[in-house]
């Protein structure tokens, strides 16, 4: 008999109740879904985000809030893919009803997870595939040790990622105008350089970070709205800070991802707050290459090592360039789009096996936030 048979007899009612594999990637945890959620409308990823996030929110809100959650959770919820060239999805599910197009170290957490697990047969020493997620096909190779049951490390290639903004002036409040790029790489990035505000990326500067990153990305976003050309997905709805790297780190840059748990008020200083990715943020490093790309600072096959604020590290480089077209006006003619495709490398580890549940008499079926943590 399992575990799980053990723990919860037949008797034991829950109205809701997960499967779970628990990861980290270089810091930041993903809480990767394999069982659990049934009549999730839609045949790709795209159709299942959208429906999860008009319908079905309160799944959201039962993984990542308390108090079954806590501010810098994320979820990925794992669906049979019914694309050709790919076995399996996810739709990514993260605070403030943020369901990102693509997400880096949510990516590497997934196939870790899938992989060490055997839902996806381990090949040593790669093993390679696609995953289908809201913004596209992802190819995916893994560095495997059959002997240990190890995915040692995960290579993915993003989604064509592009500038929209360089370089423009964003007024904050309390602030000033601080200068902007407004990238896209799975989600919409204002990348603004650290040393221009006089921000150390340090953990003890924390709580400096997420205020500034917090105020700089609504602001940006209320100046300088933007849309997907090809699929309905609008920012910014995330910050990048980029910084000088630590001494001796072999890193090119360190970085500072802050992203929203709550709704930024003006009126409310107590809300101009947000949290940080514990890891160098996949997508935030494809926005970095993609924005130094277009000012000339990197070129196409070039290795850039990004580093967190906690001082893990991802390895990244931009592979080709291509072009989009902007295919919600197709009567207008409108120019291409230059993109650039990125690839990014990481690790990740399982942290647990969970199974996240709900009885039919907890006071909090979709968990609660309160303001010492959470800009509620």
């Amino acid at each position: 008999q399992s575990t799980w048979g053990i723990m919860f007899s037949s008797t034991k009612i829950f109205s809701k109740q997960f499967e779970t594999i628990d990861c980290h990637c270089c810091g930041e945890p993903a809480r990767v879904v394999v069982s659990g959620l049934e009549n999730v409308h839609g045949v790709t990823m795209a159709e299942k985000r959208t429906y999860l996030m008009e319908n079905m929110d309160y799944i959201r809100k039962i993984l990542l809030l308390e108090p079954r959650g806590y501010p810098c959770q994320n979820a990925d919820i794992v669906f049979k893919s019914q694309h050709k060239e790919a076995e399996w999805g996810f739709v990514i599910l993260e605070q403030g009803k943020i369901y990102p197009a693509m997400s880096g170290h949510n990516t590497i957490c997934v196939v870790t997870a899938l992989i060490e697990t055997g839902r996806i047969p381990m090949q040593d020493p790669l093993t390679q595939f696609k995953v289908e997620v809201p913004g596209g096909l992802i190819d995916i190779r893994a560095v495997c040790d059959s002997k240990k049951n190890k995915v040692t490390s995960v290579t993915f290639r993003n989604v064509p990622s592009f500038v929209q903004h360089l370089g423009v002036s964003v007024s904050v409040p309390e602030i000033g105008n601080v200068m902007v790029d407004i990238a896209f790489a799975g989600m919409w990035y204002a990348v603004v350089d650290a040393t221009s505000l006089s921000l150390e990326i340090t953990p003890q500067n924390g709580k400096k970070i997420c205020r500034l990153g917090e105020m700089i990305k609504t602001a940006a976003r209320e100046q300088y709205p933007v849309n997907h050309p090809i699929f309905d997905y609008a920012g910014c709805d995330i910050l990048v800070f980029r910084s000088p790297p630590s001494p001796n780190s072999g890193a090119h840059a360190k970085n500072a991802v802050v992203m929203s748990n709550g709704i930024l008020d003006w009126k409310n200083e107590e809300t101009w707050t947000g949290m940080i990715d514990r890891s160098p943020c996949g997508t935030g490093t494809c926005a970095v290459m993609t924005v130094m790309h277009a000012r000339g600072e990197l070129k196409l096959g070039e290795e850039f090592i990004h580093e967190s604020i906690v001082g893990t590290i991802f390895k990244g480089k931009l592979i080709e360039e291509i072009e989009i077209f902007n295919e919600k006006n197709k009567n207008i003619k409108t120019e291409p789009i230059r993109c650039v495709i990125p690839e990014i490398s990481g690790s990740a580890w399982i942290t647990q096996f969970c199974k996240v549940v709900v009885e039919e008499d907890d006071p909090f079926p979709e968990g609660f936030t309160v303001s010492d943590i959470w800009s509620a």
